[in-house]
């Protein structure tokens, strides 16, 4: 049987998030491959990842202790990469610039996107990431140079594919490109139900206090509907979030898995008022037998089922936002639920069925090419 030669092009290794577990599975998929970042930290390499060829940006970083300052050199760190005659097909993982990797090598190149640079494309997300004027005119330049380059590479790769069907659109309206759309990988043996554990009177938040992930509107909703509000998690939206919090709601922090896992269990439902490119939280939460109650919009159309594993609630204003999910709140009916049905449904995202499309894409892929 034909074991191709891999190479795994990742845009940096910094912290450890959901790009990063992406690129763990194609390890597992290809324990033979080489991986390859332009900017490599210790701490954001974990099993099964080994090893990673980095570039002199690592040593950059190292000094620096940020990767912004370095994102500029980053395209011309990837067309550099030693990938040329060594491989059978290049895999890319994107979210900015890593398919210039493309231009290192005659290999077929297959990306894998978690978005195209959302900020460079999206004027309203860039604004809300900016921090500030200083900061809105970094990221307006920065966001220049990420649409040429990506722009530059579209033409150039052999297969996309999409993390989710809102990715998937983005490709088809930012790229012209179409693409298949495999949804991320979730260890969803990690997180299960244990009927032993009773529900309690409280809603769930949790994820990186981030503007993006929109936890203000969360808060709002709870104060309007007066219902308990539990918020994990912790980031630089945290003064803020602070500020407008009321009594209702409590902030955990950064806390344990094991904590995790018990208000997972424990919660009514969780909440999703941002709009992710996928969203991994939800199918945590959805795996302990967990129902959500998602915005309209971006991955949680393709990870929420209304009536069985939750609720959408319409896109629109921040107030329409709000007030949404504020009836949804006071109305919600946990027996309207079967906690067995929505871990079924979470089980369709796990690891195994990740590897084996994506190991299928790749030879197909191949086999075109």
């Amino acid at each position: 049987m034909f074991e191709p030669r891999i190479a795994i092009v990742h845009e940096r290794f910094t912290e450890f998030g959901g790009s990063e577990a992406v690129v763990g599975e194609f390890v597992e998929t290809w324990p033979g491959a080489r991986v390859f970042a332009p900017i490599v930290d210790p701490a954001g390499v974990r099993p099964p990842l080994t090893s990673v060829h980095d570039t002199w940006l690592s040593r950059a970083h190292a000094a620096t202790r940020t990767h912004a300052p370095l994102l500029p050199f980053v395209p011309r760190a990837l067309r550099r990469l030693p990938l040329r005659g060594e491989f059978d097909a290049v895999l890319i993982s994107h979210h900015a610039f890593a398919t210039q990797a493309v231009f290192a090598t005659d290999a077929p190149t297959i990306v894998y996107v978690h978005s195209p640079a959302r900020w460079a494309w999206d004027p309203e997300f860039r604004a809300q990431e900016a921090g500030g004027r200083a900061g809105q005119l970094a990221l307006t330049a920065l966001g220049h140079l990420a649409r040429r380059a990506e722009l530059r590479a579209a033409p150039h790769l052999t297969h996309v594919i999409a993390n989710s069907h809102a990715v998937a659109d983005r490709i088809r309206d930012w790229w012209n490109l179409p693409s298949t759309v495999i949804n991320p990988p979730v260890q969803v043996d990690d997180f299960t139900p244990d009927p032993a554990v009773p529900r309690e009177d409280f809603f769930l938040a949790a994820g990186r206090l981030v503007p993006y992930k929109r936890p203000d509107l969360a808060i709002r909703a709870a104060q309007r509907a007066g219902v308990r509000l539990v918020i994990l998690g912790d980031g630089r939206f945290r003064p803020y979030l602070d500020a407008i919090a009321g009594p209702e709601t409590t902030f955990l922090g950064a806390t344990s898995f094991q904590t995790l896992l018990d208000r997972y269990r424990r919660c009514r439902a969780l909440l999703m008022p941002g709009v992710e490119d996928f969203g991994i939280v939800p199918v945590e939460a959805m795996a302990c037998g967990t129902p959500v109650l998602a915005v309209d919009q971006g991955g949680a159309r393709d990870t929420v089922r209304p009536g069985v594993t939750g609720e959408y609630i319409e896109h629109g204003t921040d107030e329409h936002v709000i007030e949404g999910l504020a009836t949804a709140m006071r109305e919600f009916d946990p027996d309207a639920y079967d906690p067995a049905v929505i871990r079924a449904h979470a089980m369709t995202f796990s690891s195994k069925v990740f590897r084996a499309n994506i190991a299928d894409t790749v030879a197909s892929a191949l086999g075109s090419t």
